[in-house]
């Protein structure tokens, strides 16, 4: 019986990567020169540090294009509020991975509302679909494509 897992893995590699290169645009570009602003990583973690809030809205800005260049998805990103104590402000990002409890009944509920012949089961933070033929299982995939999940997901274990 065919089957396949649903997934929302972020490549932690790829994060730091993205997060070099803004530290290192900041350091080179005219208005952060000597104003401290650093984004900093402790899993799952990110924290953008600098002088006002503008400088952070910038960051942001430069922190998801280089994650996007670096094909990590902006949805698997939760901000939090921007704190503004003394002279610095901070902005913390929480990077979410997997699939938590709600949402994969979520995913579950709109597969069976479908009315798609297939199997549903949560397995951890992964979701594994089964299904008596291929095709059904290509169709819950471009399901969950057309849907707005909210979460970035990936197709992963395809097995015949």
């Amino acid at each position: 019986m065919p089957t396949f897992d649903i997934v929302s893995e972020v490549d932690m590699h790829e994060v730091a990567n993205a997060i070099d290169q803004t530290n290192r645009e900041l350091d080179t570009r005219f208005d952060f020169k000597g104003s401290g602003a650093r984004v900093e990583s402790t899993d799952p973690v990110l924290s953008l540090q600098a002088g006002n809030e503008f400088q952070i809205k910038q960051m942001l800005d430069i922190l998801h294009r280089k994650m996007a260049k670096r094909g990590i998805d902006i949805d698997a990103l939760s901000e939090g509020n921007v704190e503004t104590s003394g002279a610095r402000t901070k902005l913390e990002i929480t990077i979410r991975q997997g699939i938590d409890q709600d949402s994969a009944r979520k995913l579950i509920k709109l597969i069976k509302e479908s009315k798609i012949k297939v199997q549903s089961s949560i397995q951890g933070d992964k979701v594994r679909i089964s299904g008596k033929k291929r095709d059904d299982l290509q169709e819950v995939i471009r399901l969950l494509r057309d849907a707005n999940t909210g979460l970035p997901l990936q197709y992963i274990n395809f097995r015949d």
